[in-house]
């Protein structure tokens, strides 16, 4: 599950590291602001891989086939509907987020290239977190380790051909993160067909299941959409701040990156077990799957913590070998060193609340750790500038583990019948 789970992620971290090693920051920046605008969408989507997941775990767990077959005829509609128009509306939403942002003049054209190239892959983005729900649902996390293994084995090839080999820079980037997309979405789509025994032919519409699935992903949209907000405020408000501030930050989120890989991995397979096990109506064994994995994740944590207090320098030189980045990114190290303990209880609510059918809960803790979290001590922290933004995610992360466990405990047996 923890391999698995690089998909994604790693196409941002491989396109950084790449661009990071090219003379002039202003790529670095560009990407990172494309990134962030590209990302911030497709992580929106996330609720069809994480709704997906949920439900075809509780299908895997109660023994039925045909209702697993219908929950990926769901999400594939979904995921292609959506995926097209954002495809189409790609010029817009570059304009748009570009005009939100309001990165300094020369970032503009690059990142807007970036942004329209990666929204091209939309469509196959989003059927890949469709499958991806479904292979880690029904726990064949082999195959979706295989899925992150294609998915970086091309993205890493077509970078080094396009960045080194065609010196297209930016282009390159959104290129090769293109390409990879839609060769891990016609492998998953293979795979999910053959494990489900489906076929286009096959695809059926319930509409009360798929109301239901709608309200389901709605409520992870929101929820979604909350964290993104955030999360694009530590690239879009240091823009303001100069893009040698866009670039250290860009750098220094592949750290969360590296920790989701390992925090997510552990959510992903609390979200398979206990959704599985409540399919089996078997309150006993949520309750010993939310155990051993609550006891990784505490593991993981303090080894990340340790990792980055003894290496983070060195992390940091390898994403990037432009001086000044590196000098700025190291006063900003202890907020890194911090977030894995602050944060690694909201990376695993999230997956006993998807592997539970929770995203109301989802939805709501996000909400009030926002308001909560993230939004005071941002205001407090402006006069701290870069400061300020970790000041606030790290609050953020820590008070979004607080309502969730919360939560779960005034909610309390009725969550596992």
């Amino acid at each position: 599950m923890i391999l698995s789970n690089i998909a994604a992620p790693m196409l941002g971290l491989v396109d950084t590291a790449i661009i990071g090693h090219l003379p002039d920051a202003i790529y670095l920046s560009a990407v990172a602001i494309g990134a962030m605008v590209v990302s911030f969408i497709y992580l929106l989507a996330v609720f069809l891989r994480m709704a997906t997941t949920g439900y075809i775990a509780q299908a895997y767990g109660a023994g039925s086939l045909s209702q697993q077959q219908q929950h990926l005829s769901h999400g594939l509609i979904l995921a292609i509907g959506i995926g097209l128009l954002l495809a189409l509306l790609a010029p817009f939403i570059s304009d748009f987020s570009l005009w939100v942002v309001a990165p300094q003049a020369e970032l503009v054209p690059l990142a807007s290239q970036y942004i329209e190239i990666r929204l091209w892959s939309a469509p196959a983005a989003l059927v890949t977190l469709v499958t991806l729900g479904v292979l880690l649902g029904r726990q064949q996390s082999r195959q979706a380790m295989w899925l992150a293994i294609i998915t970086n084995a091309v993205n890493v090839l077509m970078d080094v051909i396009l960045i080194i080999g065609f010196d297209l820079n930016v282009v390159g980037a959104a290129t090769a993160s293109l390409v990879a997309d839609y060769v891990t979405a016609a492998i998953g789509l293979y795979w999910s067909a053959k494990a489900l025994q489906w076929s286009f032919r096959s695809v059926t519409i319930n509409k009360r299941a798929i109301t239901q699935f709608l309200g389901v992903n709605g409520n992870i949209l929101i929820r979604s959409l909350v964290l993104q907000l955030c999360m694009a405020t530590m690239t879009g408000y240091a823009a303001r701040y100069g893009s040698t501030l866009v670039a250290v930050n860009a750098v220094l989120m592949q750290f969360l990156m590296l920790i989701s890989l390992g925090l997510d991995g552990i959510a992903y397979s609390v979200e398979a077990l206990a959704g599985a096990a409540k399919g089996k109506k078997d309150p006993t064994r949520i309750s010993y799957w939310c155990r051993i994995t609550l006891l990784w994740s505490v593991i993981f944590a303090v080894a990340y913590t340790c990792i980055f207090a003894l290496a983070g320098a060195q992390i940091i030189g390898l994403i990037t070998d432009i001086p000044e980045v590196i000098k700025l990114a190291k006063e900003y190290l202890p907020w890194i060193i911090i977030m894995p303990l602050v944060g690694h209880w909201s990376y695993w609510f999230d997956g006993v609340y998807i592997g539970l059918s929770l995203s109301r809960g989802m939805r709501n803790t996000m909400i009030m750790a926002a308001i909560f979290g993230f939004l005071p001590l941002w205001w407090l922290g402006l006069p701290l500038q870069n400061h300020g933004l970790w000041m606030a995610l790290s609050g953020f992360l820590l008070m979004r583990g607080l309502f969730q466990a919360l939560l779960l405990w005034l909610l309390g047996y009725k969550v596992i019948q």
